[in-house]
C-alpha cells in the first residue's frame, strides 16, 4: 500500500493543467486569522509553472488551498526562502512541510551520511522558509526497497539508532521556527500513537514532534473497521506535537487472502473522515496536505470529496 510513496517526487513546476483543480476549489478571500468557526487547512501540490513567490501563490490560492508544499528545494538562496516565506504569510497560506524521504538507517555508511545531511540541509529549509516541519520517516533496514520492512526495523537497538540520528539531525540547526517530525510506518517505528510518544520522550528535544498520516497505521482488519477509533486516540495522545497530516485513504480487499490493504484517494475508502477532519479542527493551523495522486483531476476529486465531508461537520476549509 505504501508502493507510491517510493515514487514520490516534488510537485514543482510540473505541467500539467490546473483547470480542474481551479473548477473545484472556490475562489475564496483569504479568512480571518482566528475563525468563529472551527476550520481546516486543505492542501496539495500545485500543477502548472511558476518562477517567482507571487505566480506560487496565485496557483495556491486558485485551487481554494490555505497550505501548500514547500515551493522550492535545498538549492534555494536564503533570499528566495526568504520572499516565499513572505508571500505565503501575507497571503495567509501555511507552508506545510519539507519532505526529505530518505534512508537514515541505511546499511551503506556512505548513503546513511547523504541521507542524514539531507535530513539537516532539508531542516534548515524549513526554519528559514516557515513550513510547519520538515518531515521524514525514520528508515529501515531493508537494502533493496528504502522504506520498506526488515526484520530489524521494530528491536530496540534500532530504535535507539533513531534516537541518536533525530538527536543529531535537531542538534545540528536548532530550529527557531519549525520541528523535525516523523512520520508513522507499518513497519517501523513509530507505528502507532504509544511508540510516536516513546520516541518524543526518548528523543527529548523540543523540536521533534508528530507528522500524523493514520492510514500508514492502519495494520489490521481490526484497525481497518475501527479506524475512527485510532484517529480519535492519535488526536488525544499526540495533538499537542501533531504540526501536519496527511489526508489517504485505505480499503481492505474482499478478493485476496491473506488481508491486503490498497491506499486509494480520499472518498474511495474506509478512512473516517468525519471523525478526521472534527479532531483535526480543534488544532491551531495544523494543515491537511493531500498526497499520492497522479493527476489534477484526482486531487480535484480529492479535495471535493474532503471538502463535502468538512461541510457535513459545519467546518470552514
Amino acid at each position: 500500500m505504501l508502493h507510491k510513496r517510493i515514487s514520490r517526487r516534488k510537485f514543482l513546476g510540473t505541467a500539467a493543467s490546473a483547470s480542474a483543480l481551479a473548477m473545484a476549489a472556490p475562489r475564496v478571500a483569504i479568512r480571518p486569522e482566528k475563525a468563529v468557526t472551527p476550520e481546516i487547512m486543505l492542501g496539495g501540490p500545485v500543477f502548472g509553472t511558476y518562477n517567482d513567490p507571487d505566480s506560487w501563490i496565485r496557483l495556491v490560492l486558485n485551487l481554494g488551498y490555505r497550505a501548500a508544499y514547500c515551493p522550492v528545494d535545498t538549492t534555494a538562496t536564503s533570499d528566495v526562502r526568504r520572499l516565499y516565506r513572505q508571500v505565503a504569510r501575507k497571503a495567509g497560506v501555511i507552508i506545510s512541510e519539507v519532505g526529505v524521504w530518505n534512508n537514515t538507517l541505511s546499511s551503506d555508511e556512505n548513503e546513511r551520511k547523504a541521507a542524514v545531511d539531507k535530513c539537516i540541509i532539508s531542516l534548515q529549509l524549513a526554519d528559514e522558509i516557515g513550513a510547519n516541519c520538515c518531515v521524514n520517516i525514520s528508515g529501515s533496514g531493508n537494502d533493496k526497497y528504502w522504506a520498506g520492512p526488515h526484520k530489524d526495523n521494530l528491536t530496540d537497538e534500532t530504535f535507539d539508532r533513531i534516537v541518536e540520528t533525530t538527536r543529531k539531525i535537531i542538534d545540528a540547526v536548532r530550529p527557531e521556527f519549525t520541528w523535525f517530525t516523523l512520520e508513522a510506518m507499518p513497519w517501523a517505528f513509530p507505528y502507532s500513537p504509544d511508540s510516536y510518544l516513546r520516541l518524543i520522550k526518548a528523543i527529548d528535544r523540543d523540536r521533534f514532534a508528530v507528522h500524523l498520516d493514520p492510514v500508514n497505521m492502519v495494520v489490521s482488519p481490526e484497525i481497518y473497521f475501527k479506524n475512527g477509533d485510532l484517529i480519535k486516540e492519535c488526536f488525544t495522545k499526540l495533538g499537542p506535537h501533531i504540526r501536519s497530516c496527511h489526508a489517504k485513504d485505505i480499503i481492505l480487499r474482499e478478493d485476496i487472502y491473506p488481508p491486503h490493504l490498497d491506499e486509494l484517494r480520499p472518498g474511495l475508502g474506509n478512512i473516517d473522515y468525519g471523525v478526521f477532519l472534527t479532531e483535526l479542527s480543534k488544532l491551531d493551523h495544523v494543515p491537511l496536505m493531500m498526497e499520492h495522486l497522479n493527476s489534477a483531476e484526482e486531487y480535484a476529486l480529492a479535495a471535493g470529496y474532503i471538502r463535502s465531508v468538512a461541510q457535513q461537520q459545519n467546518l470552514v476549509i
